[in-house]
């Protein structure tokens, strides 16, 4: 089972959130702000962080971007409900998931067993998938273009690799979400679109009108190699 660190400045919510984590088998850590996350992330390498936004001091959103500056570790964050514009740029910052404020403890064990089920094996293939000056390598889970390195987050390497692996095939946002998020039921698929925005800035040329990553309007999005 994995390590989970949970940080979150409501002890209350940091005893449940625990206490079915511990069900599932997860060792547990906790901290309830970013300067007691940053220490303990940094001595314990968790496998996976439940981040609270609104913390004291440092906030999740921030403390979100300094993890995703050292580590592809998952990160799934707990947002105050209606917050939308903290999920989306949580999103753009490299987070796997959201769950909101008030939460089922059980939903959010689940979510927790998902991220970290892709997150161990992804739908990555092996082999070489070449697209423009675009190289995916998905034995190395390197990405280059036109020879440097692009760095992804785990989530961004995994979507891309599903699309190059089925050239021209067309899924809809849900069908992604089940394929490479491993959400069998209906969820926001606005995190499919933050995360389709992201890949686009890396790899396109001109991300406004891409050459590979494109959208089929009313349908879904493609691979165009």
């Amino acid at each position: 089972m994995a390590t989970v660190l949970v940080v979150d400045d409501e002890p209350i919510v940091r005893d449940v959130v625990v206490r079915y984590l511990r069900r599932d088998g997860h060792t547990t850590l906790e901290a309830e702000d970013g300067t007691g996350a940053r220490r303990v992330f940094e001595a314990e390498e968790p496998s996976l962080v439940v981040l609270d936004v609104m913390l004291p001091g440092t906030d999740g959103l921030t403390l979100c971007r300094w993890i995703r500056e050292r580590s592809d570790v998952p990160v799934i964050l707990l947002t105050a409900r209606g917050e939308e514009a903290d999920r989306i740029v949580g999103l753009e910052l490299g987070a796997d998931d959201y769950v909101t404020k008030p939460f089922s403890p059980r939903e959010l064990a689940a979510r927790v067993r998902t991220v970290l089920r892709r997150s161990e094996r992804g739908p990555a293939r092996a082999g070489v998938f070449a697209f423009g000056a675009v190289t995916l390598d998905g034995s190395t889970r390197e990405v280059r273009k036109a020879g440097e390195l692009v760095p992804l987050t785990a989530r961004e390497f995994d979507l891309l690799s599903f699309l190059a692996s089925h050239p021209r095939q067309v899924f809809s946002r849900d069908q992604l979400m089940d394929r490479v998020w491993g959400y069998e039921t209906a969820i926001d698929t606005g995190t499919v679109t933050v995360h389709v925005r992201r890949l686009r800035e890396k790899i396109e040329d001109d991300p406004a009108q891409p050459a590979h990553l494109q959208t089929v309007w009313g349908v879904g999005y493609r691979l165009s190699p």
